[in-house]
C-alpha cells in the first residue's frame, strides 16, 4: 500500500482548469460518548468487544439489494443471538408493506411552524416502524434543502431555510426515537437536485455551507440522531460517502456525531477510501464496480484489515458507532421480529427474495395505524396556507350550490395506489414519487370530504372530473355560488420520468393545463376558490390578480386525510395557521437558481455562486416582489404585535473548544489469520447474499494508496468550533432573550406564528434570516406573550480563517413579525462587551 501526501486542488483531467475541492481530513474521528451516547456505548463496547473480525465486517456491510426482508439488511453475529439490522423507507410512512399510514409529507409539515405537531408525528412514525420490526428508519430529510425550488425532491424535506429545516428535524429525530427506532437524517449533504444525482458535483465555500446546508444537519446531530446517509452527489468533487471534509472534518469532528453514516443506495464508490473517509455502513451492499467481491466491503473489508489497510480502531468504532445507535434508542429491550417483506404483499414467500429460497410467512400484516388519521388530519390542515381571502370568501357559510372542479379533487380510478411509488398524477395529489412513498391505507379525496359536508348542509353539489372539459367547467362555475378549483404540480426521484420530467420539475408552472383551468373557472364565477396541492411553489401571480379567484389555498401534500383536512379549513372547523415555508416568486427567474439539465460531463460541476442567498435572502437582496413571501400565510382573525423587549444575558461568553480526543480504542484481539477467514468448509451460501468471507486466503498484493494520516490512533485536537454533539456547546448559550406580546383582534380563535428575524448587520449579509418562531394558540381578544432564546449561533457567523462562529462588530438588530416581509416590531441589539 502507499501513503499519499494532501492534495489542495484536483484538475481536470486533460487539462488544467482548478476544480473546487476541500482540504481532506483524517483520521477519522472516534467515537467517544457523552451526553445522551455514554450509557449507549459502554453497552456497545462490551458487545463489541465480544466480535470476531467477521462478527464486525457483517454488521457494516448489507447483504445486497432484496436479500432479505427489508429494504437494507446487515448481515448478523447468530454466535450471540443478534439478528441483522433493518434499514426501511422512508420520510412519509413504512415503505413496502400493508396497513401503515402515510403522513404530510415534509414540507407540509413544516408549513404548520408547530413543534409540537412535528414532535408527534415524528413520534407516531416512530411506533409505526417499530411496530414492523425495524431498527432504522431512514428518515427524515433536510438534503436536499431546497436551493432550487425546481428540485425533485424538495418536497421531502422541511423547506430552504435552514433555521425552520433545523427546528422540524430536530422535533422529527426526538419524537421517532423517543418510540425506539435509529432515525438516519438524510441525504448528507448538497444533493439539492436529481439530474446527474450519481455524478454532480456540488461546488460551495465554508461559509454557505456552515450557515446553509450543514446547519439543520448540526441540529440533527443535537437532538441525538442515531444515524445519517451520506447522498450520491459529490462535493467539491469528492463523493460525499469517501469525502473525508464533510465526513471526518465537518460532522465527526465539528459537530461531534457519534452515530453511524451509512451509504445512500449504491453511493459507495470505494473500499478502504470510504471507510477511512468516515463512512460506517454500506447499503445495500452491492458494490458497483468493486474488484474481486461483489461489494467494496463484505470480504473486502475483511481483506484490507487482514493487509493493514484499514486498522483494527476503524474497524471498531464503525461498528460501535451502529451499535451505540441501536442502544440508544433502546432497540436491545425494544426491538420485535420484522414481521413483513419488502418485495411482495403475499402472506407467504420466500424470505431471501433475490435467491427465491427460505419459504415462510414472511407477511403478518400488522396493523401499525393506531390513532394516526387523527393526526394526519390535524396537520394537514393546519399545514394549509391560506394565501388569498378577498372579503371574507373563506370560510364558507351557507353557500347554495357548491362546485368542484378538477382531477386533482377526485380519487384516482385506479385506486390510491394504482402506480407504483406514486410514478403517476391521476387524481388527488397527496405525496411526491419516488422512495419517499408508502402504500396509502386509504385517501380521502377533497370530492369525498366536501361532498359529505355538502349533503350534512343540505348544498347542491357540482362535480366536473376534468381538466380538459373547459366548457363543463365552465358551465359548472356559471351556475354554482361558489366554484373550488383545484390543481396540482408534481416532482419525485430521480429514477424515472413523469411527464417528461426526470425528478426535477422542468418548469414551476402547474400540470395538466391548470392554469387554463383556473382562468376558464374565475371566467365564469365571480366567487372562485382556488386550491393547489403541490410539492412546492408555483407560478400563480395571474391567479393572485385575479378579482374573480376570491380566496387561494395551498394545501401541499397532505397525505391520507387529504380531503378531510381541506374541508376543516374550508367550512372553518380549522382556523388556518400554515405558513408558506417558502417563497413563491412570480417568475421563474426571481429565485437566482437553476437546475443543470444538460451536461456532456460525467461530473457536471455545478457551482453554488449565490453563497448563503437562496429563497427570501435572494430575493430579499435583489429586491424582488414576490407573490407570497416567506413565512405568509392568513388566517379567519387578526392579530397585533406590541411591548417587544430584549435583554442580554449574562454569563453568555463563547470560548472557543479546546483541548484533544483520546487516542483511538480497539475492543477485542483480532484473528488475522487469513486461513480462519475463508469460507468454512461445508457452509451452504444463499446465492446473491454477501458475506464477511475473503475468496482465498492468499491474499491479493496490496495496490491501495492510503491517504496521509488516514491510519494515525493517537490524540486528535478538537476543533474551536468542535466539543459535544451539535457542536461547542457555548454556541447554544443564550445571548437575549426577546419578547413581544400578541393580541387576537379578531371575531374567531386561532394560531398566530410570529417569527423572529435577525439582522447581522455585515454588508455582505442577507437583509435579516429567520432565528425563531413560535405557535401562540389565543381566544378572541386575548393576549399572550412570545419569548425567543436568540443564541451565540443565532447571532454569528461562519470565520472560515478562524475556522469557527464569530460575533462581527456589525450592529445586530432583531424583527419579530408575522413573515419576512411583514415586520411588525425592532429592536437593536447591543453586543456583550
Amino acid at each position: 500500500m502507499r501513503i499519499s501526501g494532501v492534495l489542495l486542488l484536483a484538475l481536470v483531467a486533460g487539462g488544467g482548469a482548478q476544480r473546487a475541492t476541500f482540504e481532506p481530513s483524517y483520521p477519522s474521528p472516534w467515537g467517544t460518548g457523552g451526553p445522551g451516547w455514554d450509557e449507549a456505548y459502554d453497552k456497545a463496547r462490551e458487545f463489541v468487544s465480544k466480535l470476531t473480525l467477521l462478527e464486525k465486517v457483517n454488521l457494516t456491510t448489507g447483504t445486497g439489494n432484496q436479500a432479505d426482508l427489508c429494504t437494507g439488511n446487515t448481515g448478523s453475529v447468530p454466535r450471540l443471538g443478534f439478528r441483522h439490522l433493518c434499514l426501511q423507507d422512508g420520510p412519509v410512512g413504512v415503505r413496502y408493506t400493508d396497513k401503515n399510514s402515510v403522513f404530510p409529507a415534509g414540507i407540509s409539515a413544516a408549513a404548520t411552524w408547530s413543534r409540537s405537531l412535528l414532535r408527534k408525528r415524528g413520534e407516531a412514525l416512530g411506533q409505526e416502524f417499530a411496530g414492523k420490526g425495524i431498527d432504522i428508519h431512514l428518515g427524515p430529510v433536510v438534503g436536499p434543502l431546497g436551493r432550487d425550488p425546481a428540485g425533485g425532491r424538495n418536497f421531502e424535506a422541511f423547506g430552504p431555510d435552514p433555521y425552520l429545516a433545523g427546528v422540524a428535524v430536530a422535533e422529527t429525530i426526538a419524537g421517532a426515537q423517543s418510540a425506539g427506532v435509529v432515525a438516519s437524517v438524510k441525504h448528507y449533504v448538497l444533493n439539492e437536485q436529481e439530474h446527474f444525482r450519481s455524478g454532480i458535483s456540488s461546488n460551495l465555500d465554508d461559509k454557505t455551507m456552515h450557515e446553509v446546508y450543514l446547519w439543520p444537519f448540526a441540529d440533527a446531530v443535537r437532538a441525538g440522531v442515531g444515524s445519517v446517509m451520506c447522498s450520491y452527489n459529490q462535493i467539491n468533487n469528492s463523493y460525499a460517502c469517501e469525502n473525508s471534509y464533510v465526513l471526518n472534518k465537518l460532522l465527526k469532528n465539528e459537530l461531534g456525531f457519534q452515530g453511524f453514516v451509512v451509504s445512500d443506495w449504491g453511493a459507495q464508490h470505494s473500499g478502504v477510501a470510504s471507510s477511512l473517509a468516515g463512512l460506517d455502513m454500506t447499503m445495500p451492499g452491492e458494490g458497483f464496480g468493486a474488484a474481486g467481491y461483489s461489494s467494496f466491503w463484505g470480504g473486502a473489508l475483511t481483506e484490507a484489515v487482514l493487509r493493514g489497510e484499514i486498522p483494527q480502531w476503524r474497524l471498531d468504532d464503525m461498528v460501535i458507532r451502529i451499535m451505540a445507535a441501536f442502544y440508544k434508542v433502546g432497540r436491545d429491550t425494544k426491538q420485535i421480529d420484522i414481521n413483513y417483506s419488502s418485495w411482495t404483499y403475499e402472506t407467504e414467500g420466500p424470505r431471501y427474495w433475490a435467491a427465491k429460497m427460505g419459504n415462510t410467512t414472511v407477511n403478518k400484516h400488522v396493523d401499525v395505524q393506531g390513532d394516526h388519521g387523527e393526526l394526519i388530519r390535524e396537520m394537514g390542515a393546519k399545514a394549509t396556507v391560506l394565501l388569498k381571502n378577498t372579503g371574507k370568501a373563506l370560510p364558507l357559510i351557507g353557500e347554495r350550490i357548491i362546485a368542484v372542479i378538477g382531477e386533482d379533487a377526485q380519487d384516482n380510478p385506479d385506486g390510491p395506489n394504482g402506480c407504483v411509488d406514486r410514478v403517476c398524477n391521476n387524481g388527488t395529489l397527496a405525496m411526491g414519487w419516488g422512495s419517499a412513498t408508502a402504500e396509502y391505507p386509504y385517501l380521502v379525496s377533497p370530492v369525498t370530504a366536501l361532498e359529505k359536508q355538502a349533503a350534512a348542509d343540505g348544498t347542491a353539489f357540482i362535480n366536473v372530473k376534468s381538466n380538459f372539459d373547459l366548457e363543463a367547467a365552465k358551465a359548472a362555475a356559471r351556475n354554482a355560488t361558489v366554484a373550488i378549483v383545484f390543481a396540482n404540480a408534481d416532482s419525485g426521484e430521480g429514477y424515472t420520468t413523469l411527464d417528461g420530467n426526470f425528478g426535477d420539475r422542468n418548469n414551476l408552472t402547474l400540470w395538466k393545463g391548470g392554469d387554463e383551468l383556473i382562468q376558464a373557472v374565475a371566467e365564469e364565477n365571480p366567487n372562485t376558490v382556488a386550491v393547489i396541492h403541490s410539492v412546492g411553489p408555483v407560478l400563480i401571480d395571474h391567479i393572485k390578480n385575479n378579482p374573480n379567484v376570491s380566496a387561494i389555498l395551498w394545501a401541499g401534500l397532505p397525505g391520507q386525510e387529504s380531503g378531510n383536512s381541506l374541508a376543516d379549513v374550508l367550512y372553518g372547523k380549522v382556523n388556518p395557521q400554515g405558513r408558506t415555508p417558502f417563497t413563491w416568486g412570480k417568475e421563474a427567474r426571481d429565485w437566482g437558481v437553476s437546475i443543470l439539465f444538460n451536461s456532456t460531463s460525467n461530473t457536471p460541476q455545478q457551482d453554488f455562486a449565490e453563497g448563503v442567498f437562496i429563497d427570501y435572502r435572494y430575493f430579499d437582496q435583489q429586491d424582488i416582489e414576490p407573490s407570497f413571501e416567506f413565512g405568509f400565510g392568513l388566517s379567519y382573525t387578526n392579530f397585533t404585535y406590541s411591548g417587544l423587549t430584549a435583554a442580554l444575558q449574562e454569563d453568555s461568553a463563547y470560548k472557543p473548544a479546546e483541548g484533544t480526543t483520546p487516542p483511538a480504542p480497539t475492543y477485542g484481539e483480532l484473528d488475522l489469520d487469513p486461513n480462519h477467514a475463508v469460507t468454512p468448509e461445508g457452509f451452504s451460501k444463499i446465492p446473491r447474499f454477501i458475506y464477511p468471507y475473503i475468496n482465498s486466503a492468499t491474499l491479493r498484493n496490496s495496490t491501495t494508496t492510503i491517504p496521509a494520516g488516514s491510519q494515525n490512533a493517537s490524540a486528535q485536537p478538537i476543533l474551536p468550533a468542535g466539543g459535544l454533539s451539535g457542536g461547542n456547546p457555548d454556541l447554544y448559550k443564550v445571548l437575549y432573550v426577546i419578547s413581544a406580546n400578541i393580541t387576537n383582534t379578531g371575531e374567531v380563535a386561532g394560531a398566530e406564528i410570529p417569527q423572529l428575524y435577525i439582522s447581522h448587520g455585515t454588508p455582505t449579509e442577507p437583509k435579516a434570516v429567520l432565528r425563531g418562531f413560535d405557535e401562540i394558540y389565543l381566544e378572541p381578544g386575548e393576549t399572550r406573550t412570545v419569548v425567543f432564546n436568540v443564541t451565540h449561533r443565532d447571532l454569528s457567523n461562519w470565520n472560515a480563517d478562524a475556522q469557527d462562529w464569530v460575533l462581527t462588530e456589525y450592529p445586530k438588530k432583531a424583527y419579530v413579525g408575522a413573515s419576512s416581509r411583514d415586520f411588525r416590531l425592532q429592536a437593536d441589539l447591543p453586543l456583550p462587551k
